[in-house]
């Protein structure tokens, strides 16, 4: 009769001391991830901080300044503004539209064998790499 009730008692503890270990450990568990959470926010406000300061120097070298700058050094020497005339802009889905008029009479002034670009004009008369 004493040994039934040894034994529920001995297994009462031991399923309450699986328990009270498993709840120690989720715990020490979300005190482990609070620990890192100031961690991460700082690494977080880091990189917010080293994409402002990549943003503003991309700002400036893409700025109108410093590309007039670059456009005067002898290695860019041979690059040149294209005129408006010269610039062929095609609109999305035009192979599925209707051309208009307007559009028609735009591309039909341009001449497939002569060819501007805005480094130079290529010709098809002119000896080309077959």
């Amino acid at each position: 009769m004493y040994k039934g009730i040894l034994i529920r008692i001995l297994v009462c503890i031991g399923a309450f001391g699986i328990f009270l270990y498993a709840y120690i450990d989720k715990q020490n568990a979300v005190t482990k991830r609070r620990l890192t959470i100031p961690v991460v926010a700082k690494e977080i406000k880091d990189l917010k901080e080293a994409n402002t300061r990549l943003q503003y120097e991309i700002d400036l070298f893409e700025s109108p300044e410093h590309l007039m700058q670059l456009a005067r050094h002898s290695e860019y020497s041979h690059l040149k503004q294209p005129l408006l005339k010269e610039i062929l802009t095609l609109p999305e889905g035009l192979a599925l539209q209707v051309v208009s008029d307007e559009q028609e009479q735009k591309m039909s002034n341009y001449n497939p064998n002569h060819l501007k670009f805005a480094i130079g004009t290529i010709s098809s008369q002119e000896n080309l790499p077959q």
